[in-house]
């Protein structure tokens, strides 16, 4: 993109987004900010009451003050609830494992927003996400791995599309976290020693089965265990557990310190299936799985071959073979067995450091 042209960064209060927004005005860019109002805590429950949109919006303010670029809050309340808040709930009503991380960036950041700079005369859009967007030769775009691997957040770009990427910005993809850190520190942005946020994305502190109560009723049955059908115990509702959930199932351990896991939901009978978590239990691990709902960065793999996947966020980059079957749906098999993936939940596919797409365990 030439230098002329104008780019709007989502400023999110975090360090990360007000370096990019900084290294763009130092770079020649005609820079603007804004937040992104996704949510708001009179939403009708106090369970919100530690979202931190508040003191998001005045950090990025005062990065934006500092920096002497032009600042709004984009109001997008209501996009969010139906394009994030809907998907996340109904993704847990059905016993899956949605990800709304990931149809943040690809609903919100890169869709709703991106289509708001568009209507403002913005040439792309801007975030503080650690991975990098290159432009070939033929005009199209890729996305690769952020250069620092502790921080690498490609993952959660699997389900951007190429009309998305190509107006895109990613200025700190090339550096590590400390030097973001320290270049913020240099230039004395407001945030610079703030702490980076946690947890999903719209709940900050706020625990997801405080959240979910709030929109699922509860709905008690037996806790039972693999093979045997033994009855060890009650549980709240279904939608409160995962597969490989170890955590909060309320069955204690055995004398010989082996701790239960959740292996399988079964709806029909309201059952939460736990076994010990061994190698062996059934429904934790497995190497096969499908994917569906295939969305691709560029463009689509179509043939048989081998490939990367990252099976979740953090996990790291492992060998799969990869087979493309009929309506966006493809077969994978990882060369060593993976704990616990559920489904709904992203497979995130690379070529090396590119991102070539993703899709949901189904």
């Amino acid at each position: 993109m030439s230098q002329s042209s104008r780019i709007l960064v989502a400023l999110s209060g975090g360090v990360d987004s007000a370096v990019a927004a900084l290294l763009l005005k130092q770079q020649g860019y005609d820079v603007s900010a804004a937040y992104m109002r996704t949510w708001m805590n009179e939403e009708g429950s106090d369970i919100l009451a530690d979202c931190p949109w508040e003191e998001d919006i005045r950090q990025a303010k005062a990065v934006a003050a500092h920096l002497g670029i032009d600042f709004e809050v984009v109001n997008l309340i209501q996009d969010y609830r139906e394009r994030v808040v809907q998907y996340l709930v109904d993704g847990y009503r059905q016993g899956i494992t949605p990800n709304p991380d990931i149809m943040c960036n690809r609903e919100m950041k890169f869709g709703v927003f991106r289509d708001y700079a568009r209507r403002n005369g913005f040439s792309a859009v801007a975030t503080g996400h650690y991975c990098r967007r290159v432009e070939n030769p033929d005009g199209s775009c890729d996305l690769l791995a952020g250069l620092d691997p502790n921080k690498d957040q490609s993952y959660f770009l699997a389900l951007v599309r190429q009309e998305q990427l190509r107006d895109a910005l990613f200025p700190i993809g090339e550096l590590l976290k400390p030097r973001v850190r320290k270049i913020a520190l240099e230039n004395q942005l407001p945030n610079a020693a703030r702490k980076d946020s946690q947890g999903i994305c719209f709940l900050g502190k706020v625990n997801i089965n405080d959240f979910l109560r709030y929109y699922i009723p509860d709905r008690p049955g037996k806790i039972v265990r693999a093979g045997t059908g033994e009855i060890l115990g009650e549980h709240r509702g279904l939608h409160h557990f995962t597969l490989g959930q170890r955590q909060g199932i309320g069955v204690p351990s055995n004398t010989d310190n082996e701790h239960f896991v959740v292996v399988s939901k079964d709806f029909d009978t309201n059952h939460l299936v736990i076994a010990f978590d061994h190698h062996d239990s059934p429904g934790l691990w497995g190497q096969s799985f499908t994917l569906e709902r295939l969305s691709w960065v560029n463009q689509p793999v179509d043939e048989q071959r081998t490939l990367q996947a990252r099976a979740r966020y953090r996990d790291p980059p492992v060998e799969i073979n990869f087979q493309p079957v009929e309506n966006g749906r493809a077969k994978i098999n990882f060369c060593d067995p993976q704990r616990a993936l559920a489904v709904g939940q992203v497979c995130a596919l690379y070529d090396g450091s590119t991102l070539l797409g993703g899709g949901f365990y189904s």
